[in-house]
């Protein structure tokens, strides 16, 4: 699919982590597909990496990671894997978030010690929750709901390295369209069955400005206690 073009922008300064709000990063990003062929340094990828890692995760299992593609060979098979579309091919970046469908299964002892060193977790909590959260997890195995998950906490993350980047006055694209067999393919995953796809995130400089295409009425997308019934001040005469 060819995109019609937008507007042209000259490349800005080296991005930096700003102190620009929530509210307004949510409010200043567009999804770019144009990018000028500027490298974000490593640095600045592992902030956004470690930042997108942030991101809450069910029973804390961070059952999720991201790849970043930089080299023009990753790049290349990210172009194929996503059918010829311009941001793999333009943008110094594309951010590949990896659900783990079997990850719980795994030696947790880490996550635990870190939560207890931070004083998250009593050591009894701690116990607790190891439990807990295999039985959870058993149950999703049975409902076949594993996946599910698992991609819903790596959507969580690939959401925080938006506004991070964002904020860092680098440009996004949020990338569905894809093949996940090359995909995976192209992170060298493509013999492990337990690992799922979650989305591709193309970071870079922007080449385009684009307007805010506008959102649907509050009325209509947000609602109170029932679907269909508007998320309204009751208090209003």
């Amino acid at each position: 699919m060819t995109f019609p073009a937008a507007p042209t922008t000259a490349p800005p300064a080296s991005p930096s982590l700003s102190t620009m709000t929530v509210p307004t990063a949510i409010r200043q990003r567009r999804t770019i597909r144009h990018y000028h062929h500027t490298p974000v340094d490593r640095a600045m990828l592992q902030e956004l990496s470690a930042l997108a890692m942030e991101a809450p995760s069910s029973w804390n299992l961070q059952d999720r990671s991201v790849v970043v593609v930089t080299s023009a060979d990753g790049l290349a098979a990210l172009t194929d894997a996503t059918g010829g579309q311009p941001q793999p091919q333009e943008a110094p970046a594309i951010f590949v978030f990896v659900a783990d469908t079997q990850g719980w299964k795994d030696d947790r002892r880490d996550i635990d010690d870190v939560a207890r060193r931070n004083g998250a977790w009593s050591d009894e909590f701690a116990r607790f929750f190891t439990v807990a959260s295999a039985e959870f997890q058993a149950a999703l195995e049975a409902r076949g709901a594993l996946r599910e998950y698992a991609i819903k906490d790596a959507m969580i993350a690939a959401s925080f390295l938006i506004l991070a980047a964002t904020a860092a006055g680098l440009a996004t694209s949020p990338m569905n369209g894809w093949d996940e067999r090359l995909v995976k393919r192209a992170i060298g995953i493509e013999n492990r069955d337990d690992l799922a796809i979650a989305l591709l995130v193309a970071v870079g400089t922007g080449a385009e400005q684009r307007p805010h295409p506008g959102r649907r009425p509050l009325a209509t997308t947000a609602f109170a206690d029932r679907y269909g019934l508007p998320l309204t001040d009751t208090t209003a005469n």
